[in-house]
């Protein structure tokens, strides 16, 4: 396996045809269809999807919390499917820290390594360690319930990190948290990941969040993984409908395709617009297809320039640094140009005829 920068990356954690159902009969429901996944050691790899995806259900999985009804788990290359928990080398953050409230922050920091036997004085200097990683050192001797949420959220971490597991595992972690407090933490913990070298895999349902912190994200739906890939990948180039609509905002406009040169077509919207788009990898389909443009990937047709699509300005949605201009398209769907900047000679009042220009590598056909 290849790493994003080309170098050799080894696997942390492999699931192989992985089901799980619940239920039984005609009530029997599957949260995990047939899953297939390779995560990377010394990576942070987030399970992105809705509520009801499947990814905490896998999350369990890994953790030993759950056995799946078929399929197998490796850690390192070694099958733990039928590893019960206390077995596995991996710790689990949940959303609600579970920390012990008659303990002090000390204290719940070192309470896996007691239970594990280790000596007084390894305990302590983790505990020094992890103290000092989470910057909590003032807080040392204090109850977890006199902390703060993100204190919590930190000691949380510590304790897990503690043990030194191959794997983290956190499910939602920072959904309890306001808003600025949760952004600090996006930013503490990929920097703790960084420099643990642990592998953490994480669970979100929070597209921004994903998409800043993470290495690879692995889109779900329906028990699936649809797509797996960086950031960029994932927002940039989008293979499926569900993964495109759900990272981020998009235009989705249908249209039939043409024949394909390369890893571009001629697509043709349904009131006649020709476009150009680009094609998934080994493309080899006909017919109807959605495609799909970025707001900021398009820009306003100025001074002349031939437009690749025309609407009528419908709404326009001041965002301070840009402004999103709502067109309503020949086709009759709606398509939102994200703007900035000064548009001489354009009106933008509502009613207006609006030209928008679309660079054909910005345009994508989705599966």
């Amino acid at each position: 396996m290849t790493s994003n920068d080309g170098r050799s990356a080894s696997v942390a954690v492999s699931a192989r045809s992985v089901v799980k159902e619940f239920g039984s009969g005609n009530s029997v429901v599957r949260a995990l269809d047939d899953v297939d996944i390779d995560i990377r050691e010394n990576e942070f790899f987030t399970l992105l999807g809705p509520s009801g995806c499947g990814k905490t259900t896998l999350l369990r999985i890994i953790a030993g919390f759950e056995l799946p009804t078929s399929g197998t788990v490796l850690l390192g290359g070694k099958d733990i499917t039928a590893l019960p928990p206390n077995e596995r080398p991996v710790n689990t953050v949940f959303q609600s820290y579970a920390l012990f409230p008659h303990m002090t922050v000390a204290q719940n920091i070192g309470f896996g390594l007691r239970m594990l036997g280790e000596p007084a004085g390894k305990i302590d200097e983790r505990v020094s360690r992890m103290l000092r990683l989470v910057q909590m050192e003032p807080m040392a001797d204090r109850r977890t319930d006199q902390l703060s949420g993100g204190q919590q959220q930190r000691v949380a971490l510590a304790r897990a990190l503690a043990p030194a597991p191959k794997v983290l595992l956190l499910d939602e972690p920072l959904a309890a948290l306001d808003l600025k407090l949760r952004k600090n933490m996006q930013i503490e913990l990929k920097s703790l990941q960084a420099e643990t070298g642990i592998t953490f895999i994480f669970v979100t349902h929070d597209q921004e969040e994903a998409l800043t912190m993470s290495d690879r994200i692995a889109v779900m739906r329906s028990g699936q993984i649809l797509q797996v890939g960086s950031p960029r990948e994932i927002y940039d180039a989008p293979t499926h409908r569900f993964v495109a609509d759900f990272i981020g905002e998009i235009n989705i406009l249908s249209g039939q395709i043409g024949a394909a040169s390369g890893d571009r077509a001629k697509v043709t919207l349904k009131d006649g617009t020709a476009l150009e788009a680009r094609t998934p990898e080994g493309w080899t389909g006909s017919g109807e297809v959605a495609v799909a443009v970025r707001p900021e990937a398009a820009r306003l047709a100025v001074g002349g320039e031939a437009a690749t699509i025309e609407g009528t300005l419908e709404n326009l949605v001041y965002f301070g640094a840009a402004s999103h201009l709502h067109l309503r398209l020949g086709t009759g769907e709606e398509f939102v140009i994200r703007h900035s900047g000064a548009t001489p000679g354009l009106s933008l009042t509502p009613g207006a005829r609006i030209g928008a220009v679309i660079p054909p590598d910005q345009a994508r056909v989705l599966e």
